[in-house]
């Protein structure tokens, strides 16, 4: 049998996922455990957009709790919002806001989201995130880690 009778007597091998989160947002009407999330780069150093591919990506698999990513704001849920806000995009974040479905929930992801980070005093921010759309949610770090981001959303989805 060899290597094939071992596969079949092992089976499968998993990580046991963590105890669920506290809330830290009232999940929109309708959601009931599944999240559609828009993620919009406010004007980041990508090392965030990195970390979230991390975070939907196979080892930390942000679907498995019920959080997927989509292409229309229309479609979302969630924005998951990463960066300081530039002044070429507060206005494209506040119209994707605008287009997402209410009751919706906003989640600032970074420092730079959070409080401005290192570009605090940058002639092309506006501010953080908070500054300039409400926000629900805050995911810290710089980055912060692909785990620290799928907490957050199932804080939201409540798996």
């Amino acid at each position: 049998m060899g290597w094939i009778g071992r596969i079949l007597r092992t089976g499968r091998i998993v990580e046991r996922a963590d105890a669920r989160p506290p809330s830290a947002a009232e999940s929109p009407a309708g959601v009931a455990g599944s999240l559609q999330v828009r993620h919009v780069d406010a004007g980041s150093c990508n090392g965030c957009e990195i970390e979230i591919s991390g975070a939907f990506g196979p080892v930390y698999d942000a679907e498995r709790f019920g959080a997927r990513l989509v292409a229309s704001p229309r479609h979302a849920d969630a924005l998951l919002v990463t960066g300081v806000v530039t002044q070429n995009m507060a206005q494209p974040l506040r119209n994707t806001l605008a287009a997402t479905p209410a009751p919706r929930v906003v989640v600032a992801c970074g420092d730079c989201a959070l409080n401005r980070g290192m570009f605090a005093d940058a002639y092309g921010v506006v501010g953080a995130v908070s500054d300039v759309v409400p926000v629900d949610v805050e995911v810290p770090g710089c980055p912060p880690h692909p785990a620290q981001i799928v907490a957050a959303l199932r804080s939201v989805t409540g798996r």
